[in-house]
């Protein structure tokens, strides 16, 4: 489950941080790990799972995971899949078949998605210290960040999506603004590693951030969906008081206690990847105690043979749905489970103290 390294190298890869009590022992955490790289292609990419479409996002997050578990070549080879079918536009499509790049399922170019290579370099680079790696994924990331931008709007929220004839989407999802927020401050970090500041970035991420916290009426309206609860606190926009106050305001309606998190309100479907996502939030805020116990809740969604997790569980009809074990679920558990064990590069990328923070506008000052 790990890559190994010289003797005394400090980057040597530790397993400790994915055993965690009621979730996964050493022997399920290499299950699970083993479960993603068995859905890896030999060019690197990572689709849902074999058959299935591959989306940069997804696919970043399974990289992610194979990090906190030291398979470093593997997620290595995962983010030069992204650099080698970059788009001349700095953007990747939405959905590739089988993560085959010659066969676009979804010619559509969503911001969040492209962006959030910005987060995944971070996390490797922070796990790996590879230098020539942040060299060549660097050129990447610029492009990826240029596109993204041009779809930010005036009051700083970003355009979710470009269509394939280059028609823009103004509409800005909360959700997928507070993603780009977290990949644009890694992007930020990239960029100072490099001392290649960004000024154009810094005030791009701090009026983002301010349309995040104080003009929900910039955003399309999908208050029912958990993920806009609670993406502005995993996303770094929301921290201290501000984002216990939003976890709290929302835990009724969207937390099942013993099963995990709804995906949609009022459906009786929680999800893996909402939950694991919604533990890492927790996680950041300081409550450990409550991560802990929404990841434990989700066991009854993992597959012991794969090692990997159904992405739902419809509870009212005892069912699992959709009959699909994806990396992406995995990937988030592992990731989830990674910040709660202390893995420094997890921990860095989404505790989000030692990511710039950008230049906040002069506007609707705080009180």
């Amino acid at each position: 489950m790990t890559t190994s390294r010289p003797a005394g190298d400090p980057r040597a890869p530790q397993s400790e941080h994915l055993v965690l009590d009621g979730v996964l022992t050493a022997e399920q955490a290499a299950r699970t790990v083993a479960g993603i790289l068995a859905v890896q292609r030999e060019d690197g990419a990572v689709p849902w799972f074999r058959g299935h479409h591959l989306d940069p996002w997804d696919h970043v997050e399974a990289a992610m995971a194979l990090d906190t578990a030291g398979e470093h070549e593997a997620a290595e080879r995962a983010y030069l899949w992204l650099a080698r079918h970059q788009l001349d536009d700095g953007s990747w499509y939405a959905a590739y078949a089988d993560g085959d790049p010659d066969d676009v399922t979804d010619r559509g170019r969503e911001t969040n998605f492209v962006a959030y290579v910005a987060v995944g370099v971070w996390h490797h680079y922070l796990a790996t210290g590879d230098d020539t790696f942040l060299d060549r994924m660097w050129p990447a990331v610029c492009a990826a960040v240029e596109f993204v931008l041009t779809l930010q709007q005036p009051g700083g929220q970003i355009g979710w999506r470009r269509d394939d004839d280059g028609t823009p989407a103004t509409d800005a999802l909360l959700t997928g603004s507070s993603s780009v927020h977290h990949a644009l401050r890694c992007a930020l970090a990239i960029a100072e590693q490099r001392e290649e500041p960004q000024p154009d970035w810094e005030l791009a991420v701090g009026a983002l951030r301010h349309a995040i916290r104080r003009h929900p009426e910039r955003f399309l309206d999908k208050d029912r969906y958990s993920m806009d609860w609670y993406y502005p606190v995993l996303g770094g926009a929301l921290t201290g008081a501000e984002a216990r106050e939003r976890i709290d305001e929302g835990w009724e309606r969207f937390v099942v206690p013993g099963l995990g998190v709804r995906c949609v309100v009022p459906n009786p479907w929680v999800t893996g990847g909402e939950s694991a996502e919604l533990a890492l939030a927790l996680w950041a805020t300081g409550e450990s105690d409550r991560a802990l116990e929404v990841l434990q809740s989700i066991q009854h969604l993992r597959d012991p043979e794969s090692g990997l997790y159904w992405t739902g569980y419809v509870f009212d009809d005892d069912a699992i749905w959709p009959r699909e074990l994806t990396t992406w679920t995995a990937g988030s558990l592992l990731l989830a489970v990674a910040a709660l064990g202390g893995h420094e590069p997890t921990c860095a990328v989404f505790g989000g103290e030692q990511l710039p923070k950008g230049m906040d506008p002069d506007c609707c000052p705080d009180a």
